[in-house]
Order: C-alpha cells, then structure tokens, then sequence
C-alpha cells in the first residue's frame, strides 16, 4: 500500500554485498503491507546466491503510514542512496524506526558513514534517494 510503482525492488530489497541483500518487513500484522512484505521475506529465504548458498537477509522496519491529502507514501527505508564515503538514508519523523534503519545499515556500511535526511516533505513526489539519483535526460 502507498507504492505507486506496484513493488520495485528500490523500496522493498537492495543487494549490499554478493550474498547479502536487505529488505523491508512491516511488523503490524494489521498493516496492509504486512502480509506482501512476509511474501517477499519468504521468497527471499528461499533464493540462493550466485554459489547456491542461501542469501544473507538482513530486515530493515518500515516506518509509520505517511500519507498526503489522503494518499498513502511510499515510504521506505530501502530507498538509501549509496555514495562513495556515505550512505543517505531518508528519515520520516518516526524516531524509532528511523533509528534502527540507521543503524542496521550503519552496520552494514561500516566503511561509510550512514546519514538520515528527513525525507517526509520529499516523498510527496511518491520516491525518495534511491529514485532521484535514477536516469537523468540529456538536456
């Protein structure tokens, strides 16, 4: 719910190593996005990585439902952008989420520095990091 692309892999699963890859889980079962995002985890666990040994999962929580006049976002914190010294990360006011994101990639980045930029306002235009630093046209 609040995808408007229908699921890609931008916000839901991102490869951070050849056999490590992190994924978004909703922990309210009575969120609408728990039972798709319990799919995707089941999948995942039964995929192996280019060796044929199970890929390392590592879950990243959703934050709380950010909507818009009414619109459901699609707030993620798969969205991360990787740079060459830092990771950003967007951030959506919902302190403790935020605050494990930060640090389970902070974890995984540990030659980065991990840096949350609140992305609330952003994510309006329905995308975040990730989706920005996406094809830019010729001008």
């Amino acid at each position: 719910m609040g995808d408007d692309t229908d699921g890609h892999v931008d916000d839901l699963t991102r490869f951070v190593a050849p056999n490590t890859v992190v994924t978004v889980v909703e922990q309210d079962p009575q969120d609408d996005n728990y039972r798709p995002l319990q799919d995707n985890l089941k999948r995942l666990r039964a995929l192996r990585d280019q060796d044929g040994n199970p890929l390392r999962i590592i879950e990243l929580p959703m934050p709380g439902i950010i909507e818009h006049k009414g619109q459901r976002l699609p707030a993620s914190y798969a969205n991360f952008y990787i740079a060459n010294s830092v990771v950003l990360l967007p951030t959506y006011r919902h302190e403790s989420t935020d605050t494990i994101a930060a640090q389970t990639l902070q974890q995984l980045f540990s030659g980065r520095r991990v840096v949350g930029i609140d992305s609330t306002n952003l994510i309006w235009g329905l995308g975040s990091f990730h989706c920005l630093t996406q094809q830019q046209p010729v001008a």
